[in-house]
């Protein structure tokens, strides 16, 4: 008999978009079973997985880098993607050489946000740690000198005063020529092949469903969601929940691999150990 499975995603609504069927018995999980999901900041769920907490969860492609040898990237249910990534945004136009020795506010030290930010200004080393939905009230009382947002603060910062000074996701795009890996679903190695292949196949279940049937999602979506406007709340969807969620295909594995090997070189992630594992489910 399938032991229960402990399960972990943000409050996002592309994660609660992914996995609303899933946890609401929507779709057939046949003797897989799942305890109920704790919903937390993606930055709480990348050092639950330093401690190797759940079977199955939500963390940054930065994050990543650190766990592999305990976990494996599921095919469905990551965040990637073009024209999605972190935003740089400051209260007023600077120029950004001009933020070394300054304060920026990341999401987490974990978060891809913050390694996309050390590969993209690597001499800015005042990093200052604060929770996604805190930054642009922090970079617009001027507590920091500028934020990397993340989430559905890239559709409202506008409507705080603040101005873009980068789009890291382009940046990344120009430079790599990948979509920017932002978030990926592990489960544990230990699990096994055929229970990993399961686990997957369910999470691509959900997405199918929730495509079918958004409106059945909505509720859930709007209830954890950090913003309840259904035009950010679809727009927010629509942006994070694309090919690449239902099946990372092999551009989506590529774009994952480039991402860490540029953080192993940059000296960010480790080079040896955990980065001999191989990354994807359907490699091993």
């Amino acid at each position: 008999m399938m032991k229960t499975l402990s399960l972990g995603y943000s409050p996002c609504p592309n994660d609660t978009f992914i996995f609303y069927a899933l946890v609401h018995n929507r779709i057939a999980l046949g003797d897989l079973r799942f305890a109920a999901p704790q919903l937390e900041d993606v930055e709480t769920l990348n050092g639950w997985a330093l401690q190797k907490r759940l079977d199955v969860t939500k963390i940054s492609c930065h994050a990543l880098g650190h766990v592999l040898d305990e976990y494996c990237v599921l095919n469905a249910g990551s965040a990637l993607g073009r024209g999605c990534g972190p935003l740089l945004v400051a209260a007023s136009e600077m120029p950004i050489e001009s933020l070394v020795g300054k304060k920026v506010a990341i999401p987490g030290s974990l978060t891809t946000a913050a390694l996309l930010f050390r590969l993209f200004l690597p001499a800015c080393t005042e990093l200052i740690e604060m929770r996604f939905d805190t930054i642009m009230e922090a970079v617009r009382r001027r507590e920091v000198d500028a934020g990397v947002i993340i989430h559905e603060s890239r559709f409202t910062y506008a409507q705080q005063g603040l101005v873009c000074l980068q789009d890291l996701g382009q940046w990344w795009e120009n430079v790599s020529g990948q979509p920017i890996p932002l978030g990926c679903i592990v489960a544990r190695r230990s699990l096994g092949r055929d229970t990993l292949n399961q686990i997957d196949q369910a999470i691509a279940a959900s997405i199918d469903y929730a495509f079918a049937s958004p409106a059945d999602c909505l509720p859930y979506i709007r209830e954890h969601s950090q913003e309840t406007a259904e035009e950010v709340v679809q727009s927010h969807i629509g942006l994070y929940v694309n090919e690449y969620s239902r099946d990372l295909g092999s551009e989506g594995m590529a774009a994952i691999t480039a991402f860490l090997e540029r953080g192993r070189q940059a000296g960010v992630l480790p080079c040896s150990g955990t980065a001999a594992q191989p990354v994807f489910r359907s490699l091993l």
